[in-house]
């Protein structure tokens, strides 16, 4: 008996072949733990080649109930939380935090307060730019740009170490104040700090602004026109790298930040280079701010002694003085009590725009609380921007958006 070794003809195969082929297209995903994510966030694409069609944000892998959490702790109680959204910046999302449930108590603390508030906030900046830097450097082949970053980052976190207790989760900031004020002695290693950072960051950024590969891969890539910026809601050096001159230090000026002079960098294109240059710049800013705020250091309380019922009174106290012990113990127990009505404020954090909104029908607790983080709002757009670019492009779109999971998924 003969066998058939003859092919079905065109219209056979077709009818045979699975509806994925009928295209030419792939579905390929990318994460959750792939190293160029930053974090565990997984893109579902449909590529045709290696140009991208079309791109699904697939989140929710470091989803912990953050805003949920909140409702069933005092406001004290939240503060070490705020330290794991955006886990590269924890001072400038307790201080965030702080001043939000303080405008809810309608809680005014002293200028000593707010300008250690404003120092570690800069310097938060500082660290988590030069991790995003570094990281962006790795994502495009840099390895020497990440291993300088990380240097100068171990010596943020020293300082951090010797002001607060620990590196990473910080916890510093309270309701009414500070934990602690700063050591003797301290300001005067920040400013040393900075003197010698300038031109490491200089030597750092001259690896890559001319860098023939680096232009390569970031000049007219990812571009995010000034329109597509504002209504996708991106905030920070996103939205600014595309043009808008936004900063809510300088717009909605809070805890003194009236009182300094800095420039806001502004990009021109929108795309992967213009946002890394305006990282870099903004870091040199921020070295300009801390400068001004430790030669204009103010004197006084770190804390605001009037917030007798929200922030706890000093330990000496509370061992020699019945009253005091009793007031702590409520604090620590029931919360610090607040009137009833809601509040919302937003802070320029290293990422962009960290918003929390508070709804408090009295009481230690919060009725509600939701966090309005910039990393998820910058993640919005990425549908729309990945597609048409190559795979390997999207490697430095992500890089160049520098966002945590952390605070996306909250």
């Amino acid at each position: 008996m003969a066998t058939d070794f003859s092919f079905p003809d065109a219209a056979a195969k077709a009818a045979n072949m699975p509806k994925d082929f009928e295209s030419e297209k792939m579905s390929l995903s990318m994460g959750p733990s792939h190293p160029s994510t930053h974090g565990v966030l997984r893109i579902q694409f449909e590529l045709d080649g290696e140009v991208v069609t079309k791109a699904d944000p697939v989140l929710g892998y470091l989803h912990r109930g953050d805003e949920k959490i909140a409702e069933n702790m005092t406001y004290n109680q939240f503060v070490p939380y705020t330290d794991r959204l955006d886990y590269l910046a924890p001072l400038a999302n307790n201080m965030a935090y702080a001043i939000a449930v303080e405008r809810l108590a309608n809680l005014q603390v002293p200028p000593r307060c707010q300008a250690i508030r404003v120092l570690t906030a800069e310097m938060a900046r500082v660290s988590a730019h030069l991790m995003g830097l570094g990281a962006f450097g790795i994502d495009v082949g840099a390895w020497s740009v990440f291993m300088y970053c990380f240097e100068e980052r171990e010596k943020l976190y020293t300082l951090f170490e010797e002001l607060t207790g620990a590196r990473f989760t910080t916890s510093y900031t309270r309701i009414g104040g500070l934990s602690r004020d700063v050591p003797e002695g301290w300001t005067k290693k920040v400013e040393a700090f900075c003197d010698q950072f300038l031109p490491i960051l200089d030597e750092i950024l001259g690896m890559l602004t001319r860098n023939k590969i680096f232009l390569d891969r970031t000049v007219d890539v990812g571009i995010i026109s000034r329109a597509d910026a504002i209504s996708y809601g991106l905030t920070g050096p996103n939205l600014r790298g595309s043009g808008v001159a936004t900063d809510l230090r300088k717009d909605r000026p809070y805890s003194g930040y009236e009182q300094y002079e800095f420039d806001v960098p502004v990009g021109s294109k929108g795309d992967c280079y213009d946002r890394y240059l305006c990282r870099g710049e903004e870091m040199k800013q921020s070295v300009r701010i801390i400068r001004q705020v430790i030669k204009t250091f103010p004197g006084g309380d770190w804390y605001a002694k009037d917030a007798r019922k929200i922030f706890a009174p000093p330990k000496e106290k509370i061992l020699t003085s019945m009253e005091e012990l009793i007031n702590n113990f409520m604090i620590v127990t029931e919360g610090p009590q607040m009137p009833a009505g809601e509040v919302y404020f937003e802070a320029e954090n290293p990422k962009g725009v960290l918003g929390f909104y508070i709804v408090s029908k009295g009481g230690g607790v919060p009725w509600r609380l939701k966090i309005r983080s910039p990393s998820f709002c910058n993640l919005s757009i990425l549908p729309k921007l990945c597609v048409g670019n190559m795979v390997s492009d999207v490697v430095s779109i992500l890089g160049s958006l520098d966002f945590v999971m952390g605070e996306c998924d909250r």
